[in-house]
């Protein structure tokens, strides 16, 4: 037996006789307070920083483009098509607006409905299936793959027999949108907590409509996410519309067999001309991009929180 322990006393009582002893003096926890708090706010700290370090690029962009494109953008600009020449001051890019619009829209029906389907596949149905670990595969290389090979693919599928025109542009745009909305969706839909699925279920409710009942609405803001930042990344795309869309200097409506505009290959001819006033326009078809990108941001964000009160 050691010295200074009794008989009567318990081995556990004494090993645990400095751990209470701890547990109960004030000044111990005290101090074991304080250096909680202490590391609380230094990660607060870290935190925060980390934050502004990654908006202030962000926002000295916003900045120099709102300063560079607001003096260009009045009402001539949003309402009138590019003028012939470059060199030519007034005018604006109606008529690359009302393509981007069309392109977008139209790769948006296409893209966002296949890439939920796809999503709910993966990970209501496919899991970890052959099937589910292809579609997969193929999502995470269409990803990163240059845009310029989608026009390429799109210039030899359609553009070649059918000629230029705005189903093409769309045409790549949705497969270059796909991806990022299949992969996107899925990780959102991995986070719904499977105690609401398993609630739906212990309440009658089938499958498809768990699914379609509890786990899109529980997924919603998520799921706005990733779709925008798929239309985002389409609204920008130059390469691929160089070779599907091409350009017009007016505006078309007809969606196949007529060369059309969009925003950013106007942008990308009125940056690279050397001549003021292309140049004055190209900023303020870039301010016009952005603001087009939030106003869908804006929208998508309202019909996402009006289905969920719905709901």
């Amino acid at each position: 037996m050691p010295v200074g322990m009794s008989a009567g006393t318990p081995a556990g009582a004494a090993a645990g006789a400095p751990a209470g002893a701890a547990a109960g003096n004030p000044l111990l926890m005290r101090s074991t307070s304080r250096a909680r708090v202490v590391k609380d706010v230094a990660a607060r700290v870290a935190m925060w920083l980390a934050a502004l370090i990654v908006l202030v690029p962000v926002i000295l962009i916003l900045y120099y483009v709102a300063a560079k494109g607001l003096p260009t953008m009045d009402w001539e600009f949003l309402t009138q098509p590019t003028p012939y020449s470059m060199r030519l001051r007034g005018g604006g890019f109606v008529n690359g607006l009302i393509g981007t619009l069309l392109m977008v829209v139209l790769a948006a029906v296409v893209s966002i409905p296949l890439g939920l389907l796809g999503a709910i596949y993966l990970v209501e149905y496919g899991k970890k299936g052959l099937l589910a670990q292809v579609i997969r595969f193929f999502s995470d290389v269409m990803t990163g793959v240059p845009s310029v090979f989608v026009g390429l693919f799109v210039y030899t599928a359609m553009v070649i027999p059918f000629g230029f025109g705005v189903v093409m542009g769309a045409a790549s745009l949705a497969i270059i949108m796909l991806p990022i909305v299949v992969r996107s969706s899925e990780e959102m839909l991995k986070l719904v907590p499977r105690e609401l699925k398993e609630a739906s279920y212990a309440l009658g409710a089938g499958h498809w409509h768990t699914i379609s009942r509890v786990v899109l609405p529980a997924a919603a803001p998520g799921l706005t996410t990733g779709t925008m930042l798929a239309v985002a990344r389409a609204a920008g795309e130059t390469a691929p519309l160089l070779l599907t869309a091409l350009s017009a200097q007016e505006i078309v409506t007809r969606l196949v067999g007529e060369a059309t505009a969009s925003l950013p290959v106007l942008i990308y001819y009125g940056a690279r001309n050397p001549f003021p006033a292309g140049q004055e326009r190209a900023w303020a078809g870039a301010l016009e991009l952005l603001l087009l990108v939030l106003v869908f941001t804006l929208l998508a964000r309202v019909a996402s929180s009006r289905n969920r009160l719905w709901q």
